[in-house]
C-alpha cells in the first residue's frame, strides 16, 4: 500500500510536467498571423523605399520624356540633345570679374543660357550675347526661370569692355533699361572643355549651351542658331518642367 501510494503522485505529475513543457514550446514560436504581418510590413517598407527613389528621379526623367516624346522618331527639337546629360562639375574653377571664387553649385536652381568666349568678345560673341538677351526677354513671365550666363575662358585676365557689360546688364554703373542682368564669370578653358564640348568641326565659342536647373548640360544650340527655332526649344523645356521647376534659387 505504501509503495502504490508513493508512486501515484509521481505518475500523476508526469503528465502535468509534459503538458507544461509542450505548452511552453508551442507558445515560444511566432504564430502564422504574426509571421504574416511581419512579412507584409517588410514588403511594405521595400515598396516605400522604391517609391521614394522614384519620386526623387521623376522630375528630371519626366522633363526629358515630355520633351523628346515617347517615340524617338517623333523628335522635333531644333537644338541637339546631350545624352546622357553632363552634370556641372563641383570643382569647376569659377571666379567673378573681381577675382572672387564662385561655387559652381550656386548656379543650380535655374535654367541657364550659356555663352562662352574670350573677354575681347568678337562679333560672333556679341551676336550670341544679343541672342541670349533677346531669347530671355521674349519668354515673358517665364523668363524668371532662366538666367543668362557668360563664361569668359581666356587666361590673360583681360577685362570685358564696359560697353559690352552695359549691353547685357552686367555693368552695375550703367543704365540697363530694366534688363535682367547677366552673370559674367571667368573659368579656365581646359576644365570647361571637359564639361561643355562643341559639335564636330566647331569651336567651343560657336554654340549657345542650355543647362537645366539640376546643373546638367543637356542641349547645344546649332552654330548661327535661328532665334525663333531656338526659342521654341526653350519654351518646350519650360513647359515640360513646369510641374517641378520654380523661379529663383
Amino acid at each position: 500500500m505504501s509503495g502504490s501510494e508513493s508512486s501515484a503522485p509521481a505518475d500523476a505529475a508526469a503528465p502535468s510536467d509534459a503538458s507544461t513543457l509542450l505548452t511552453f514550446s508551442v507558445h515560444s514560436l511566432p504564430s502564422p498571423e504574426v509571421a504574416g504581418r511581419d512579412a507584409r510590413r517588410t514588403q511594405h517598407g521595400r515598396w516605400q523605399m522604391l517609391a521614394i527613389l522614384l519620386v526623387c528621379a521623376a522630375p528630371v526623367v519626366a522633363a526629358y520624356l515630355a520633351y523628346v516624346g515617347i517615340r524617338p522618331k517623333a523628335l522635333t527639337n531644333y537644338s541637339e540633345l546631350v545624352l546622357p546629360p553632363r552634370p556641372l562639375p563641383s570643382a569647376l574653377p569659377l571666379t567673378d570679374l573681381g577675382g572672387a571664387a564662385v561655387a559652381p553649385l550656386s548656379l543650380r536652381g535655374q535654367w541657364l543660357l550659356v555663352v562662352v568666349s574670350s573677354a575681347a568678345c568678337d562679333a560672333a560673341c556679341e551676336r550670341h550675347l544679343w541672342l541670349q538677351r533677346q531669347l530671355h526677354e521674349s519668354l515673358g513671365r517665364e523668363k524668371d526661370r532662366v538666367d543668362k550666363l557668360w563664361l569668359i575662358d581666356d587666361d590673360d585676365g583681360a577685362a570685358p569692355r564696359s560697353q559690352t557689360l552695359a549691353a547685357i546688364g552686367a555693368d552695375r554703373g550703367a543704365k540697363t533699361s530694366g534688363l535682367a542682368p547677366a552673370t559674367v564669370l571667368r573659368v579656365a578653358r581646359e576644365p570647361l572643355a571637359a564639361w561643355l564640348t562643341p559639335a564636330p568641326g566647331h569651336a567651343l565659342e560657336d554654340h549657345l549651351y542650355i543647362v537645366d536647373p539640376q546643373g546638367d548640360w543637356m542641349m547645344r544650340a546649332p552654330s548661327d542658331a535661328d532665334p525663333a527655332k531656338l526659342k521654341r526649344d526653350i519654351e518646350k523645356l519650360l513647359r515640360a518642367s513646369a510641374g517641378w521647376d520654380r523661379p529663383g534659387r
